[in-house]
């Protein structure tokens, strides 16, 4: 399936090589520890600057991936904290991840690393389902809205209704639009809570055959002002493809109205973070 996946995402790069150029404001990358061997710093920021990638919401496991690429380039990269902490390899990620959400030192955690002054957000972090519903996740919801921080949720529909019922000011930015979840749905979550904004990597059904599709193309002039693109650097193996990746992205932001390509491509994040850009 991933070999189509790239199969595709290079022939629309190809399709529209000739596009107009858009800057990008990248909604998710990651520079875990995995990657820090293939991909220094100083590489990961020449594939940014080859994708014309101006700045990125950053967050990595271990966090020290994140606080990396901050050092080098603090303008560059807006750093968010994730909340997998006793991480050294994918396998104990695997772990975390599946428990964060009930643990009882993921909020000690968060409040002790948060005192460094630099995150905007908290994320990008997995739920799903009921998970949202712990005593935990209601926590987190608080300290997110009392410290003015979003979160970015990499989490199906069910999660983020639960999320949203803890505080209705809770500032969501859902990861991947809920990876599978049917554009129908992320239509009528959008208008239900009208504070989240939508991020759309890996979401390739964006395009249909050399065209947007008519679904996505409808909810892109409906909610112009909140959606956002990314990367999602999860494993080593996407940072070489951010270039291609940053393509895929402005082949169709091409075939949307000018205005509305160029929110998308960097004013809505720069919007939703409070920040300027590049």
């Amino acid at each position: 399936m991933l070999k189509l996946i790239v199969f595709s995402l290079i022939g629309f790069t190809v399709m529209f090589a000739g596009a107009e150029e858009l800057p990008l404001f990248d909604g998710h990358l990651h520079y875990s520890g995995n990657a820090w061997e293939e991909t220094p710093p100083e590489q990961a920021i020449k594939l940014l600057d080859e994708a014309n990638i101006g700045k990125a919401l950053l967050s990595s496991t271990p966090i020290e991936g994140t606080l990396k690429l901050y050092a080098v380039d603090p303008k560059r990269f807006v750093p968010e904290l994730r909340v997998y902490h006793k991480t050294t390899s994918y396998e104990t990620w695997l772990v975390e991840r599946a428990n964060w959400w009930r643990a009882d030192d993921t909020i000690p955690f968060l409040e002790k690393e948060l005192k460094r002054g630099i995150y905007a957000g908290i994320g990008e972090f997995h739920l799903f389902g009921a998970e949202a519903e712990s005593d935990v996740i209601k926590r987190l919801v608080n300290l997110a809205v009392e410290k003015k921080l979003h979160l970015h949720a990499h989490s199906d529909a069910q999660a983020i209704e639960t999320l949203m019922s803890h505080n209705p000011n809770a500032k969501v930015l859902w990861a991947h639009a809920g990876m599978n979840t049917p554009v129908k749905t992320v239509d009528q979550w959008m208008a239900r809570y009208p504070i989240m904004s939508v991020e759309l990597s890996y979401r390739y059904d964006v395009v249909s055959g050399d065209d947007i599709d008519p679904g996505w193309r409808k909810l892109f002039l409906k909610y112009p002002d909140r959606f956002v693109i990314g990367s999602d650097t999860w494993t080593p193996s996407r940072w070489p493809e951010v270039p291609s990746i940053a393509q895929w992205y402005r082949g169709w932001l091409n075939k949307l109205p000018r205005e509305v390509a160029e929110k998308i491509a960097y004013k809505n994040l720069a919007r939703f973070l409070g920040t300027d850009f590049p």
